[in-house]
């Protein structure tokens, strides 16, 4: 049977995994190391270099050098979250031509699927290298909360990659697949994933092999970069108004300012206080460059990250509210993610459930690993073997779905956190007289007014009977995949006429688009 492998694709950092002879295997990259920085660094030939050697060009090549682009993929150009990324991050973020954010490195402009393929490239490379044959089926995580367009550009990177994939998994799902497989539990199990750019909460009910996620919620732009950069600022604040200016016109500068708020974030997960040096950060009045030195004890971090932390709990209380759970219920904790690994999170987790996080579980891998047991047992299915595993994942649809009416409104067709694959039916009628076709627009989100939503797409039902308003029935169908991507079908009864969509993310590319881009790919040359 081919091998299928686990993708944790993260904002910093991605791992990869494979089930081999009934084991879990992360995979190292040459050096022996196990995450792989989610970074990619264009040279002035184009050629892309991925991963840890990417990662040391970003001093050398801050605009050539791209990272954090899952904060970016699936949203518009208008979004709040890819506004304030473009007065952050040191590349060139563009409009692309389907209102999407788009990456200009030199003299080309790349898509994020682009940037996710050259990614998930790398990591299938990592896995044949060290498997000693092809890999083409994988199965790739996704923050909770990611709504259609970012699965969909997601998806189309894997595509892209040259990956069939099984299927897109929400990240605590996996983590917690990989917690309690084989262990016979009967307990709700809450998943805290705070990685370098999303936060998201899951409440899970695992049977013996049964994993029911119940409830989750999520912040898709609230992660290790907000940590870094209310310490950026912090830093910043030190600095006379000039050279603070000059800092900010400065990517590369920026970008030091960065490295060493990471750098001090990570040191102070171990230690009380910790020294911030950074040679030549600005220039005096008379030109010369000057370092930037300060002090940071674990305490005035806490206090400048503490609003950061809240607003995790924010979210959980949603989740437990959705599930109709308190705190108390929950029998496991799980931490997922780097940021975990930080005292103040740890602290803050225990307090708020009351329990101690579960030992034994690796915040970095674990998402990995649960995304190749479910790969492993996908691709067992597939080829008729039979299935070690016997695990039944029931996953759940982060954000409510619904269709825009008249007026402003939507009227929710599928509500968050309903159990998936999942469908369901509403019949509408027409508003105006004698009306010859309806739009059928599709949104995603908890608001009643449809402006306040993400439009995930639409299409047009033609040839309606000519009659008065309300007199024609349109039944609209709504169908959602194991992966949580979206399908709708619109058919008016009497003459059976009937439109659908399978839903490509309206900030996303085309199937010709990404098939284009697959070609592309297979011609460049990716470091490893």
């Amino acid at each position: 049977m081919p091998y299928a492998i686990g993708i944790d694709l993260g904002t910093s950092n991605s791992v990869v995994s494979v089930i081999k002879d009934g084991t879990a295997f992360v995979i190292p990259d040459e050096d022996g190391n196990r995450t792989h920085p989610s970074v990619v660094s264009f040279g002035h030939g184009q050629n892309a270099i991925v991963g840890n050697k990417a990662l040391k060009q970003m001093a050398f090549n801050p605009q050539g050098t791209v990272y954090s682009s899952k904060r970016l993929i699936g949203r518009t150009i208008s979004s709040e979250e890819v506004v304030k990324a473009r007065h952050t991050v040191p590349y060139d973020i563009v409009a692309g031509e389907h209102d999407d954010p788009r990456i200009r490195v030199h003299d080309r402009v790349y898509s994020l699927q682009e940037i996710g393929a050259h990614i998930l490239r790398y990591l299938k490379g990592l896995a044949e290298n060290w498997l000693g044959e092809p890999v083409n089926h994988a199965v790739i995580t996704v923050p909770a909360y990611f709504n259609d367009n970012q699965r969909q550009a997601t998806r189309d990177a894997g595509q892209i990659a040259g990956l069939e994939v099984l299927r897109i998994v929400n990240e605590p799902t996996a983590a917690a697949l990989a917690y309690g497989l084989g262990q016979a539990k009967n307990e709700f199990v809450a998943v805290y994933d705070l990685g370098g750019g999303t936060f998201d909460i899951s409440i899970l009910h695992i049977m013996k092999d049964v994993f029911e996620v119940v409830s989750t919620a999520g912040d898709t732009y609230l992660g290790g970069d907000d940590f870094d950069h209310v310490l950026m600022e912090f830093m910043l604040a030190q600095l006379p108004d000039e050279q603070q200016r000059q800092v900010r016109r400065s990517p590369s500068a920026r970008l030091k300012l960065k490295r060493a708020s990471e750098q001090a974030k990570i040191d102070l997960s171990t230690s009380e206080q910790t020294e911030i040096h950074i040679d030549a950060l600005v220039r005096d009045e008379r030109g010369f460059e000057q370092p930037f030195k300060s002090r940071l004890s674990r305490i005035q971090y806490n206090q400048i990250v503490f609003p950061l932390v809240k607003r995790t709990f924010e979210v959980c209380d949603e989740a437990l509210t959705a599930a109709r759970r308190v705190p108390g219920d929950v029998g496991a904790l799980v931490l997922v993610g780097g940021m975990t690994r930080s005292p103040i999170i740890q602290e803050a987790v225990e307090n708020y459930f009351g329990r101690v996080p579960e030992l034994g579980v690796n915040p970095d891998e674990v998402v990995s690993v649960g995304a190749a047991i479910q790969a492993d047992t996908l691709m067992s299915s597939m080829s008729g073997a039979t299935v070690n595993t016997g695990t039944l994942l029931i996953d759940v649809t982060p954000q409510s779905l619904g269709v825009g009416t008249v007026g402003g409104f939507v009227e929710r067709l599928i509500e968050r956190n309903s159990a998936i694959p999942s469908g369901t039916q509403r019949v509408f009628t027409t508003s105006v007289d004698a009306q010859s076709e309806v739009k059928i627009e599709v949104y995603q989100g908890e608001s009643r007014m449809a402006g306040d939503n993400e439009k995930l797409g639409e299409f047009v039902l033609q040839g309606l009977r000519p009659a008065p308003r309300g007199d024609v029935k349109i039944t609209v169908y709504f169908d959602i995949d194991a992966s949580g991507i979206v399908s709708v079908t619109a058919e008016e009864g009497e003459t059976g006429t009937a439109a659908s969509i399978r839903l490509e993310a309206s900030t996303g590319l085309t199937a010709e688009e990404v098939q284009d881009l697959q070609s592309d790919l297979d011609f460049d040359n990716v470091g490893f």
